[in-house]
């Protein structure tokens, strides 16, 4: 397995450009399966989850076409023949569950294997069967895989999510364009991811109310068409690079960035005494004179501080002035990164859902182990402000989420390489 070997020291300078969400994307790619016709997807991540999810579209028939060096997606479901999704596609990641609602609403059939991915916790799929069989869907659990039916077609229908969710949201919204009738979504997920996949729906014809709130109504059409979409700016990498120079000093500016994305993020590293700025091109950072200040941080749905930026504040809160504690309250088992934090020389006291993290004047690189997506970032921003060198192991978590993570620290002065694996 490839490793990445970081040596610490020095101001960061520059820009790295920000690229289109991950998340997003993962989203929009299983839209295609709602219509006959081209759905196209510009801004597109270049991530191994986005060929993991090009390779289980077309194992159900997509026809799905990568362009200007994987930036533009041109996908057509115009002969979907397959609607059996395997388990040897679906096991790497979760996103793969979104084919279901599609595939269910459009033909009235589907078999999904259950999903893999990160392991951060149970992360259980029972919302997106309740909301689909809520619209009228027959659901059986066999064999590990959902065998979905609605022959007649799925129905409109008022549906709360007993907690909210952000695929559960996704998977349900998209079948319900195609339903009969009309359909409430009550304690909805407002991340904008979701604001971004209701806005392609709805230019390929979906009617739809209320994204972006926690009640959204979607009035079912007999067909929709094809669209040209970008793909929203990736507000977890815009973060994750936001901190960067929170580490190490210096001044970066991350290019596509807005302050809407990351709304509460901005509000903790205001606090920690890092400065954000706007500007024409997107968002500068930088860090105030000396060590950050510590600041408590507690993990929600969005607009809340997000969860997927958890493991990179912990981080860098290691060296903050002061006694900090972050609570998830997303997933269990997301503090896998602490006892790697704590190779580093990191004062860490994990309790259940609470770290307690009383900041060092400095961490010192260390041989650690990237347990998921963003551990393995958070090992590597931890690894830039070290003394010494860092080797951060069994990375092929990152390139699930980050694209070309080395090229683009490395733009802006990081000692940063990867070492293919033998």
């Amino acid at each position: 397995m490839d490793s990445i070997i970081v040596k610490g020291g020095g101001e960061l300078r520059g820009q790295i450009p920000i690229a289109g969400a991950k998340n997003a994307c993962l989203t929009l790619m299983p839209a295609t399966l709602l219509s006959h016709e081209p759905l196209t997807l510009t801004n597109a991540p270049r991530l191994s989850d986005i060929a993991t999810m090009t390779q289980l579209l077309q194992s159900l028939g997509a026809e799905v076409t990568s362009m200007q060096g994987g930036q533009v997606l041109a996908m057509s479901s115009h002969d979907i023949h397959n609607h059996t999704a395997d388990y040897d596609i679906v096991r790497k990641m979760r996103a793969s569950i979104l084919v279901l609602g599609p595939m269910l609403a459009r033909d009235g059939h589907a078999i999904v294997s259950l999903p893999g991915g990160c392991a951060i916790g149970a992360r259980p799929v029972d919302l997106h069967l309740k909301g689909l069989e809520a619209l009228g869907a027959v659901l059986d659990l066999k064999d590990g895989y959902v065998h979905a039916e609605a022959r007649g077609g799925l129905k409109g229908a008022t549906f709360e999510f007993p907690v909210v969710s952000v695929g559960a949201t996704e998977n349900v919204l998209m079948a319900a364009t195609l339903a009969k009738g009309t359909t409430v979504l009550k304690n909805a997920a407002r991340e904008p991811e979701i604001v971004d996949l209701a806005e392609c729906l709805i230019k390929m014809g979906a009617q739809i109310e209320g994204h972006g709130t926690s009640t959204i109504t979607i009035q079912g059409v007999d067909s929709l068409g094809g669209a040209t979409h970008p793909v929203v700016t990736d507000r977890i990498e815009l973060g994750t690079y936001m901190l960067a120079p929170a580490f190490c000093g210096g001044e970066v500016e991350l290019l596509g960035g807005r302050i809407n994305l990351v709304g509460a993020f901005c509000e903790k590293l205001d606090a920690a005494g890092v400065d954000v700025t706007e500007t024409p091109l997107g968002l500068k950072v930088k860090r105030s004179n000396g060590r950050v200040n510590a600041v408590d941080v507690v993990t929600e749905p969005f607009p809340g501080f997000p969860t997927d930026l958890q493991a990179q504040m912990m981080a860098l809160l290691c060296t903050a002035e002061g006694t900090s504690v972050l609570e998830e309250k997303i997933f269990e088992n997301r503090f896998m990164h602490a006892p790697e934090l704590i190779r580093m020389g990191a004062r860490i006291d994990v309790h259940g859902g609470h770290a307690t993290v009383t900041g060092v004047d400095k961490l010192k690189g260390a041989p650690v182990m990237a347990t998921d997506l963003r551990a393995s970032v958070s090992l590597i921003l931890a690894g830039l402000a070290a003394e010494g060198e860092t080797i951060v192991n069994r990375v092929y978590h990152l390139d699930r989420g980050y694209e070309r993570v080395e090229e683009k620290l490395r733009a802006v002065g990081a000692h940063i390489e990867r070492v293919k694996s033998q």
